[in-house]
């Protein structure tokens, strides 16, 4: 299978914001310098939740411009409705951030970079 695209799941945003890449296999770290990366907006929502409730201590807007200025991660621009429709059919989880994001991926057919072992077992696209 062709690789065209990266999107990260938010766990691997924040741990490489704060510059850690432990988990990732060195198949994963190569591609990152190979393939487009994006993060879903999804993904912002929950960074942002995650600064609210004191989980990270760096709002949404400072981590989504470091990925962008330093690592050249974009922010994925695919219709919302689009994502949900998809998402709605991820009943593997309750988490909705897990549904959106996993579904995001699906929908423009790239690999998700992730370490949550339960989207492992239920999305082929996932790798660490």
């Amino acid at each position: 299978m062709v690789l065209t695209a990266l999107m990260l799941d938010t766990h691997i945003v924040v741990a490489l914001f704060e510059g850690k890449t432990a988990g990732l296999s060195a198949k994963t770290l190569r591609l990152f310098d190979q393939l487009p990366t994006t993060i879903s907006p999804a993904v912002v929502l929950e960074l942002e939740m995650l600064f609210e409730i004191k989980r990270i201590k760096r709002r949404a807007d400072g981590i989504v411009s470091y990925l962008q200025n330093q690592l050249s991660v974009g922010v994925a621009q695919e219709r919302f409705s689009d994502i949900v429709r998809l998402a709605t059919d991820m009943s593997f989880t309750r988490d909705p951030f897990d549904r959106l994001i996993t579904a995001h991926a699906k929908l423009t057919k790239a690999k998700l970079v992730t370490l949550d072992q339960n989207i492992h077992l239920h999305f082929d696209a996932a790798i660490d």
